[in-house]
């Protein structure tokens, strides 16, 4: 009986020794995002021109495998959003609460969005395909993007364009593909995220 406790014991020596050595090992390879030091820039088309602006990301984490880029998460501040393209004060704020409203983000409802990192390809260079899942308004689709990437053992920057689909997470306000007739009030169904993530150990 002895023995039998004896080797129960070891085990679970052996199984807590290697699961804190793996933890440790992925803390080793997490880098937190510098808020600070990160940005995201908007930019949607309609028919008759362009409107763009800022959210900040509020916080997140990028994962390597001291090679490239192989996981991480951050999470955008809806409620921060800006346009920046409109000087007059009253128009701005017209726009921005409708951008906010239920025809667009629903930000009462859905204060975050989240984009997800699950791995990324190395296509030449420091020029990466990363593959994600983006939630916004609570609905999950995947996505690819291109990305520049930078990676120390102290550091991670990665600069990305990306493309989103609105009408996937349905917002359909003003799109001629689900409404008709609406000639030159028509809003494009994509618009475009730049993104530049700043991370440090």
């Amino acid at each position: 009986m002895k023995h039998v406790m004896k080797s129960i014991l070891m085990s679970a020596v052996v199984l807590l020794t290697g699961m804190a050595t793996v933890t440790a090992g992925g803390n080793d390879n997490a880098y937190k995002v510098a808020t600070d030091k990160s940005e995201l820039s908007w930019q949607a088309k309609k028919v008759t021109g362009a409107h763009n602006g800022f959210v900040k990301i509020k916080e997140g984490q990028l994962l390597s495998d001291g090679k490239k880029l192989v996981g991480g998460k951050f999470e955008i501040d809806m409620n921060t959003i800006t346009v920046d393209d409109i000087k007059d004060e009253t128009y701005n704020g017209k726009l921005l609460g409708h951008l906010k409203s239920d025809d667009f983000f629903s930000v009462d409802k859905f204060s975050s969005a989240v984009l997800e990192i699950k791995s990324s390809k190395n296509v030449k260079g420091d020029q990466y395909e990363v593959n994600g899942i983006l939630t916004i308004k609570g609905i999950s689709n995947p996505i690819t993007f291109p990305a520049t990437i930078k990676m120390t053992d102290k550091s991670i920057v990665a600069v990305a364009q990306v493309t989103v689909d609105r009408t996937k997470y349905d917002i359909k306000y003003g799109s001629a593909s689900f409404f008709e007739g609406i000639g030159d009030k028509a809003i494009e169904d994509t618009f475009r995220m730049d993104v530049k993530i700043s991370a440090q150990k």
